[in-house]
């Protein structure tokens, strides 16, 4: 039998055998363990200042002047002979 044959079935029976293992093990659980329900959720409100990029309105103030900016750029100088 040819060696690059035999090496390439080798080759894909490991990455088999590795695919199998790796499968197994992120399917592994521990049935006899009861999840734990309890949850304790606590809030507190606390005061923050606002900054300036939170806002929205610089969002869309930004995004039409960089749309003109790119209008005006990919216009060109208007007047071609």
């Amino acid at each position: 039998m040819n060696t690059q044959l035999l090496s390439g079935k080798l080759e894909k029976f490991g990455l088999v055998i590795l695919t199998f293992f790796f499968s197994v093990m992120s399917m592994a659980q521990d049935a006899t363990k009861t999840p734990d329900l309890n949850v304790d959720v606590t809030t507190t409100k606390t005061t923050t200042t606002e900054e300036w990029f939170t806002n929205p309105i610089y969002w869309v103030i930004g995004a039409l002047v960089l749309i003109i900016i790119i209008a005006l750029v990919a216009r060109g100088g208007g007047n071609k002979n």
